[in-house]
């Protein structure tokens, strides 16, 4: 028998909403699956439950910046996918991706059985073809559709599986953030037009650290400035110290996560910590949100980005996530610790 190769070919983020597919494929495979990732997705990958091997690869129509289409680089997938003996192929994408031009290079590599979901005709190169907004809807969070897609493949989760995001191996981390309850400001984003400025993010650890909570700032390895800056004198300044297994650690310890719709917001789904999203409308937060945990959800969802999918913000001032205040922020903290989530949120997360 052959392996059965998943596919997600985007940010981290997008990896980690995949993992209840990953593990509805799983369940039928006991040698667990291989994933097939862009350098970005793969450490997303070595956390999932269910992936017994990851292929990375950096695709010329899904990253950005994308490299040159070449025969040699083609041929480099290709290889690596037939010298893996997959023979079945689940293609994972998101409503503006298409799925085609990856089963293309699947077929060449000698994979027989392919499914994936297409608005364009897909002809031999899918076995199994979903279409969008006619076999399932386009408004539903990201780790349905994923399902959607394995469920048309012949794979379903088992009974005792809840459906919930989930990593594994996750770490002690008290060495680094100490003993008692934190919070944790993640103040970067992948791209600009998700950022919430950088001011009300020290500001909101300001009030927080005067209130008597201890607050940690995680980021990555170019973000040391900006993380400083959040901590300020009173915060625990992680910036840079923390790769995606270690700060899915600091996550799970944190009694809630301040962070825009970027990857770590998924992660600490994964983990089951409460989310403050600051989340700008660019993409819809039906489909984006973090994931069946508490979520309070903070920005504009009617501003006038919605649904532009930009990088950078395309409205003087940034309004959708500026005009959330330090105080606002704040008061959606001590909710969700409280365990009262406004009925706002829980609307707006459903609906936007």
């Amino acid at each position: 028998m052959g392996r059965v190769l998943v596919a997600r070919l985007d940010s981290v983020g997008d990896v980690l909403l995949c993992g209840p597919a990953v593990r509805a494929v799983a369940a039928s495979n006991p040698a667990g699956v291989v994933m097939l990732c862009g350098p970005q997705g793969a450490p997303g990958a070595e956390l999932l439950p269910g992936v017994s091997e990851v292929i990375v690869w950096n695709s010329p129509w899904i990253a950005s910046p994308a490299p040159e289409v070449t025969a040699g680089h083609l041929d480099t997938l290709r290889d690596a996918v037939a010298d893996a003996g997959i023979t079945e192929a689940v293609i994972l994408t998101s409503f503006h991706q298409s799925p085609l031009p990856l089963a293309l290079v699947l077929r060449l590599a000698g994979v027989g059985r392919i499914t994936g979901a297409s608005v364009d005709y897909a002809g031999s190169l899918l076995d199994v073809r979903l279409k969008p907004g006619e076999d399932f809807p386009e408004d539903q969070p990201e780790p349905e559709r994923a399902l959607q897609i394995a469920a048309a493949g012949g794979y379903r989760l088992p009974d005792d599986d809840d459906g919930r995001l989930r990593v594994h191996g996750i770490p002690d981390v008290t060495h680094l953030v100490g003993e008692g309850p934190y919070i944790v400001l993640h103040p970067g984003a992948a791209v600009p037009a998700r950022a919430w400025p950088a001011l009300h993010h020290a500001a909101l650890a300001e009030l927080l650290t005067g209130a008597g909570y201890r607050v940690v700032v995680t980021g990555g390895n170019g973000e040391p400035e900006l993380t400083a800056t959040v901590a300020g004198p009173d915060g625990i300044d992680l910036g840079g110290q923390t790769d995606l297994r270690t700060m899915a650690g600091v996550l799970a310890g944190a009694d809630a996560v301040v962070v825009g719709n970027t990857g770590p917001a998924h992660l600490a789904a994964a983990v089951g910590t409460p989310v403050v999203s600051l989340f700008s409308p660019v993409v819809p937060a039906v489909r984006w949100a973090p994931y069946r945990v508490p979520v309070e959800l903070l920005g504009d969802q009617n501003a006038p980005c919605k649904l532009t999918r930009a990088r950078d913000c395309p409205v003087a001032g940034h309004p959708c996530l500026a005009d959330v205040s330090p105080e606002d922020a704040y008061a959606a903290v001590l909710r969700l610790i409280s365990g009262i989530p406004s009925l706002a949120s829980r609307r707006e997360t459903r609906n936007a």
